[in-house]
């Protein structure tokens, strides 16, 4: 069995993933984990340091494809292994996306934590992905961040839009054929943003 703060950790992901973190208490975590309120003081002093302490776990966890893509020469190979690792790992935990559009729609707090450390790197590095091999958008290359962030969007949706696409596509969306029905869409289309952006053939 799992320490307690890591069964701890678990059922308030999951909880606050379903209720956002106005709607949770820190009744619903223990009875989730099977311990008596009183007890998740002994592990963190209250329901925000809890978390704060969620939050921290997740962000770590979903950083590290972005991390891992900045650590070699970006081209269009890296690039699409980066947004199949991205979509895997939503797939394998949809609580990160439900945890954000609770804290989008209705606040809560360390906003500006999941700001600063999701979304400011991928905005940031945004001129990063624009390798060798991978064009600028050459009539607009301020779109560069608005372009990673619908790719983020697209990510973010599928996730919390599960329960309704599983009715419209006839199959689980996080199942192994949905997600990579999902990677190859996501892949068709930075194809052909990167097609729209190449000179035609033969042009000067």
């Amino acid at each position: 069995m799992k320490p307690t703060p890591e069964r701890i950790l678990d059922a308030a992901e999951d909880i606050f993933a379903e209720k956002g973190y106005a709607a949770t208490s820190l009744g619903d975590i223990a009875d989730m984990v099977g311990i008596r309120s009183p007890s998740l003081y002994n592990h963190f002093r209250n329901k925000e340091a809890l978390y704060v302490a969620m939050l921290d776990r997740l962000i770590i966890r979903f950083s590290e494809p972005l991390e891992w893509l900045l650590q070699g020469d970006v081209d269009r190979q890296r690039v699409l292994n980066w947004q199949r690792q991205s979509v895997e790992l939503h797939a394998e935990n949809p609580n990160l996306a439900r945890l954000l559009q609770h804290a989008a729609l209705s606040g809560g707090p360390q906003i500006n934590q999941l700001i600063e450390k999701l979304f400011k790197p991928l905005a940031e590095n945004s001129a990063n992905l624009v390798g060798p091999n991978v064009p600028t958008l050459m009539e607009r290359p301020e779109l560069l961040p608005w372009i990673l962030m619908a790719f983020n969007n697209i990510v973010m949706s599928y996730v919390t839009m599960a329960p309704m696409y599983r009715e419209i596509l006839g199959m689980d969306p996080f199942s192994e054929e949905g997600t990579r029905n999902q990677i190859d869409s996501i892949r068709i289309l930075t194809e052909a943003l990167w097609a729209y952006n190449e000179p035609a053939k033969g042009s000067s």
